[in-house]
């Protein structure tokens, strides 16, 4: 299966702060491919280009992206996915908040949907939230890229 990250972050985008997050998504997916990595702001274009791109031109199986999950006005990943997604893939959200260890995961605004045959997944942008919800998923989403390819 060929992953491609793209963590989204104003601070790690402009120098200002190592991308954590991105790694350890990387490091969890011991058995993946990881083909593309990027660092994008919080600005929704930028990510929905990213989105496009990768999905249009079969970059990756799944797309993963980390950050702006949140209840930040600057929190726009969701809204980006939203509009560039074909069909909603809810249950993994649903399954990443409800087996998360803290309640705080119910703030989390994660979307999950397919373009073009592309699975496309939004995690939070801590490191330690983002693999908790990974490994929430992480023993369907091999079976649900099958199913959408």
């Amino acid at each position: 299966m060929r992953i491609a990250i793209l963590t989204v972050s104003d601070r790690s985008a402009r120098g200002e702060r190592e991308d954590a997050t991105g790694p350890a998504i990387e490091a969890a997916l011991n058995r993946a491919h990881v083909v593309e990595r990027l660092i994008v702001p919080d600005e929704q274009a930028e990510i929905e280009a990213v989105l496009e791109k990768w999905c249009d031109e079969g970059v990756a199986d799944l797309v993963i992206t980390n950050g702006g999950t949140g209840l930040s006005p600057r929190d726009v990943t969701p809204e980006a996915t939203q509009a560039v997604i074909e069909r909603n893939v809810p249950g993994l959200p649903e399954a990443m908040r409800a087996k998360s260890p803290t309640p705080f995961a119910y703030l989390s605004r994660q979307v999950a949907g397919i373009r073009n045959g592309t699975l496309i997944v939004n995690l939070p942008g801590s490191p330690k939230a983002a693999t908790e919800c990974l490994e929430a998923i992480a023993d369907i989403l091999e079976h649900a890229v099958e199913m959408i390819q």
